[in-house]
Order: C-alpha cells, then sequence, then structure tokens
C-alpha cells in the first residue's frame, strides 16, 4: 500500500537500520475521536514508498484503566530494547502518557510505567522521549489548553529504566509566547483557548536545538519552530515569527533514511477521516535562517 491508503494521525517513523526497514506508527484514524479505541499498529517499508500492514503492536489488557484517546504512539530505542511513549484516557481519568517496553520494533509491547508518567491531576499528552548530551533522559509533552487555557509544553525528568518520573516537571513555554497562534474554540463547552501538540526535539549539526510543535494558525493546524537560547533542553526557548508548515498538517516528528536525507513526518489535513500521513523533506542549512522554509520535497 502507499502512504495515501493508510488511515493514521500523529504518524512516526523509527528506522531500524540492522533491517534496512522503516516502521511507522500511528494513531488509528477510524477509533481518533471515539470512546472506543482497539490499541495500536504499525507498518512496515523498504523504501518508504510500499508499506505492508497493519500489524497489532499493542492492544490493551482487559483490566487496562483506559478506553478512549489512544493517540500519538512513539517508539524509540533505547538501550537496546523499544519504548512505546502513547496518551491514554478514561472518563473521570485525565489523559496522560504511559510507557510501554518490546524487545522488538513490532512488538508486542507491555506496560512499563504503573499509569502514565505524566502528572495524574493533569490533562496531558504527546509525550515524546529526549536524551540530553550527558545521558540522562526525559520526556517532553503538553500540558493541555482544555484544562488551563493556553496550552503549555513541559519537560519531565525521567528514571533510568523509563518506568517512571524523576523530579517534577518545568514548563518550557506556553502557545501563545508564538505570534503566529490563533486561538479556537472547543464547541461541545465553548471554551476557547491556544493549543499545544506534538512536541519534537531535533539537533542540527551545528548544536542547536529546536522544537517543533503544532498548533492552530491563520491556515489552520500548523508546525511552529522554538529555538532554545541555551541548546539545551530547558531553555530558554524563543518562538519562530511565523510557522515552519501552516496549510492544515501538523504533529510532527523529523527521522533520517538510510540514505542520510531528513525528512518531517506530518499528518494532513487536520480532518477526520481524510488526514494521512505525509513526508517532506528537510533542508538542514535552511533551518539556521530567521525565517526558515527547509521543505523541498514531497512523498505522499
Amino acid at each position: 500500500m502507499k502512504l495515501s491508503d493508510i488511515h493514521i494521525r500523529d504518524p512516526f517513523v523509527l528506522p531500524v537500520p540492522s533491517e534496512q526497514r522503516y516502521y511507522l506508527y500511528g494513531t488509528m484514524g477510524k477509533y481518533a475521536w471515539t470512546e472506543s479505541a482497539v490499541g495500536f499498529d504499525c507498518y512496515m517499508s523498504a523504501d518508504l514508498q510500499t508499506w505492508e500492514g497493519p500489524y497489532p503492536i499493542f492492544r490493551p489488557p482487559t483490566d487496562f484503566w483506559a478506553d478512549r484517546n489512544f493517540w500519538a504512539p512513539e517508539v524509540h530505542a533505547y538501550h537496546g530494547q523499544y519504548f512505546l511513549f502513547a496518551s491514554f484516557k478514561a472518563e473521570g481519568i485525565c489523559r496522560g502518557t504511559q510507557i510501554l517496553i518490546a524487545e522488538s520494533p513490532q512488538g508486542p509491547f507491555r506496560l512499563l510505567s504503573a499509569g502514565p508518567v505524566t502528572p495524574p491531576d493533569w490533562e496531558c499528552l504527546d509525550g515524546t522521549l529526549f536524551v540530553t548530551t550527558d545521558g540522562h533522559p526525559w520526556m517532553v509533552f503538553c500540558h493541555e489548553w482544555v484544562q488551563v487555557g493556553d496550552g503549555e509544553i513541559c519537560a519531565l525528568p525521567l528514571s533510568e529504566d523509563l518506568a517512571s518520573a524523576a523530579g517534577e516537571p518545568v514548563m518550557l513555554f506556553s502557545a501563545s509566547q508564538a505570534p503566529w497562534v490563533q486561538q479556537i474554540e472547543w464547541k461541545r463547552t465553548g471554551m476557547k483557548g491556544c493549543v499545544t501538540d506534538g512536541p519534537w526535539l531535533h539537533l542540527l549539526p551545528n548544536g542547536e536545538l529546536l522544537m517543533m510543535w503544532s498548533s492552530h494558525g491563520a491556515g489552520g493546524y500548523s508546525i511552529g519552530l522554538a529555538r532554545s537560547v541555551s541548546g539545551q533542553l530547558l531553555g530558554p526557548w524563543l518562538q519562530d515569527p511565523r510557522p515552519l508548515y501552516s496549510e492544515d498538517g501538523g504533529h510532527c516528528m523529523t527521522f533520517r533514511d538510510f540514505k542520510g536525507n531528513i525528512w518531517l513526518s506530518f499528518h494532513h489535513p487536520d480532518r477526520n477521516p481524510t488526514e494521512r500521513p505525509q513526508f517532506l523533506l528537510l533542508a538542514e542549512d535552511k533551518l539556521l535562517s530567521p525565517r526558515p522554509i527547509g521543505l523541498t520535497g514531497e512523498v505522499s
């Protein structure tokens, strides 16, 4: 199948050099907004063009605490094993990011953390793994606008085995700090606020640390770019005045293919059921400019 045949949101690509294979994960589009989530699948490809799957990688045990909003799975290779970061929710329980573990990128993944690692009384989502240059693991995640109004991106230190938090969360920035972000209204409640979604850290060859994240702008769902002044995770962070991508697509990540090219992966458009994975080539040298362009080619 082609990317256009795969109905997922929040597409995440894990290249596995030992297999010369790419694994694609994402939120199941059919179940993204239902109250009866199924789990997570993966797709596999040798060339980023033709894909096989879906193959189940996680189905919740019968006593699993969550039943909806199985969102944004990311699979990270770390210390010889594979760790799945994903968001989950149940009625009356805050949405949070839980961590699972497997010996293979194809799973099956089993529960590692005892419930969400994000604070239990916070509505959170989209946790991603970031390991500092001195080897300390952190989770970067969103404290949701539905709870705080002005969505936040926070960082949480993790234990060495990734099974639990190792400290308190630190707020890195809020959505309204980006000049391009616009408020949205939640029709169900009439609540208005600024969204933070899908943080992703990208280290440029010159050592500059970038964060890509998503919100809503003049062109719809968009990908913003923040820069760490210190070059370190805790910032401070400065926002580029205009988004990197502003054509109703977002929740991105980057990956390097087996030829050395850097790709930006995201879903487009941000509408169910038409959203599909998109890959754009990323020109890292252009990300150094005050107004990044950086997008040079497309696979869809």
